[in-house]
């Protein structure tokens, strides 16, 4: 009896955990390789969403003004500054 169960140990038991254990080592390599992977891609879809994101902005800011109401603002500032102009000049008695 001691002898089958030294052979059971021997034939059996020790490939099956030597198995066992080289399946789990691989599994885990496999799962490390496969997480660095995803973990460059996050960086690169995070890297262009930056990048999207700061194009967007760029874009909002170039036309958030529009394009009339920049020449209103213009118009108005010119009237102002004409109608300082004109005071100026009624003050120092029309001399440059």
């Amino acid at each position: 009896m001691s002898m089958d169960f030294i052979w059971w140990i021997g034939a059996v038991e020790l490939p099956v955990l030597a198995g066992l254990f080289w399946l789990i080592w691989k599994t885990r390599r496999d799962l490390e390789e496969a997480m660095d992977a995803l973990r460059e891609q996050a960086h690169e879809a995070a890297a262009n969403l930056r990048e999207a994101l700061s194009a967007y902005k760029l874009e909002v800011a170039k036309s958030y003004a529009s394009i009339g109401y920049i020449k209103d603002i213009e118009r108005r500032l010119t009237e102002h500054l004409v109608r300082i102009e004109a005071k100026l000049d009624g003050v120092n008695g029309g001399r440059p």
